[in-house]
């Protein structure tokens, strides 16, 4: 599954993010979770969080999370918060990008 991650990360969108992805999750399909940053320009704390709680959900079934197209920037704020260590982070185009 990919997800697009908005422009700004932000609680607001971390939250309704999560109910979102949890839904389908949920549903037990989801063997990798894929969130594309090629749009983001800035992340918070709560987007960490977001990020993580998927991880924890999808490690019960074995599921794997990386994110791509993660521009500097927001490569620094992963980097700091450690979640590099949990998470696959790319900053490559290695996806083809969603077309308008």
């Amino acid at each position: 599954m990919i997800v697009y991650v908005p422009k700004e990360l932000d609680h607001h969108f971390a939250g309704q993010m999560t109910e979102r992805i949890d839904r389908e999750l949920e549903k037990g399909l989801v063997k990798q979770l894929v969130f594309d940053f090629s749009e983001t320009t800035f992340m918070d704390s709560s987007g960490i969080g977001m990020l993580m709680g998927r991880k924890r959900l999808l490690s019960y079934s074995g599921g794997t999370v990386s994110a791509i197209h993660v521009n500097d920037r927001i490569l620094k704020i992963m980097q700091l918060s450690g979640i590099y260590k949990h998470i696959e982070i790319s900053q490559e185009p290695v996806w083809n990008r969603r077309m308008p």
